[in-house]
C-alpha cells in the first residue's frame, strides 16, 4: 500500500535509488499483525536535489532550494534553502 499522494515541484533532482514512500504501519506488533497501515502525503518544493539512496519517510515535506545529502533517510520536515543529511536527516546550514 502506498496510497497517499507525493507533490513534487519544478526543477528537482532525484538520484538514483531514491525511496519515496508514503505508507507505514504501526510499532504495535498486536496492531501491526492485523494489517493495519496508514499513508501520509510527501511535499518535495521547487529546485530541490536529492541525492542517491536517500529515503523519504510518510509525512514529510522538503522545503524549496533544498539539498539533502546521498544516503540521508528523511525522517522530518527539512525547511527551505537547506543543506541537510545523515540518518536521521537533519539540517547543517543554510544555502
Amino acid at each position: 500500500m502506498d496510497c497517499a499522494k507525493v507533490e513534487i515541484g519544478d526543477n528537482v533532482f532525484i538520484g538514483p535509488n531514491a525511496t519515496i514512500s508514503t505508507a507505514g504501519h504501526p510499532l504495535d506488533y498486536k496492531k501491526r499483525n492485523q494489517g493495519l497501515e496508514y499513508a501520509y502525503k510527501i511535499k518535495i518544493g521547487n529546485n530541490v536535489w536529492i541525492g542517491a539512496n536517500v529515503v523519504i519517510n510518510p509525512g514529510v515535506k522538503i522545503g524549496d532550494n533544498t539539498v539533502i545529502g546521498s544516503g540521508s533517510v528523511v525522517t522530518k520536515d527539512i525547511k527551505e534553502n537547506s543543506l541537510a543529511f545523515g540518518n536521521p536527516c537533519r539540517v547543517y546550514r543554510e544555502i
